[in-house]
């Protein structure tokens, strides 16, 4: 399989040339040099309609899928655009982005773990289980383990806690 290329095949390059470097400069330019630097340099500056908003581009970039699940925080955007202006109302789009999704997924594992559990009536779920607590010499009850001490309570998965209705 072939990677996609940037640059279509072709090696990168800079157009800059060599006069990119304040030392090249300083070594000395030419006159034809000296124009075509300066011309370089008018290029770089953005015309006032620059960049431009092409709304086929995101048609182009962007599957109806991808576009229906952007529409929400395009809307949200959209509408931060004009206070805050475009790249923190950008900024702003992604953190809301992140930060739910991050909830979602907090929310997801919480049900999950509380209503997933392992017990007697099922094979699968998680086995949530705590450990006993360190009993140190200078504790009180020094002598005695935890209050886990009969032997069915290890392995028991909430069985003896059943009550049969018949």
């Amino acid at each position: 399989m072939v990677k996609a290329s940037q640059t279509g095949g072709v090696k990168p390059m800079s157009i800059a040339g060599r006069m990119i470097s304040e030392r090249e400069r300083l070594l000395g330019m030419t006159d034809a040099e000296r124009a075509w630097r300066m011309q370089w340099l008018k290029d770089q500056r953005l015309s006032p309609n620059e960049p431009r908003n092409v709304p086929e581009m995101r048609t182009a970039l962007y599957n109806p899928f991808r576009r229906a699940f952007r529409w929400p925080l395009d809307q949200v955007e959209k509408a931060l655009t004009p206070m805050m202006g475009k790249h923190p109302a950008a900024v702003t789009r992604m953190c809301i982005g992140k930060l739910s999704t991050i909830v979602a997924i907090t929310y997801y594992a919480y049900y999950y773990l509380k209503y997933n559990r392992n017990d007697w009536t099922r094979k699968g779920g998680w086995k949530i289980i705590s450990s006993r607590s360190a009993v140190l010499p200078r504790d009180p009850s020094y002598p005695n383990p935890s209050t886990r001490t009969k032997g069915a309570e290890y392995v028991d998965r909430g069985f003896s806690k059943v009550t049969l209705n018949l």
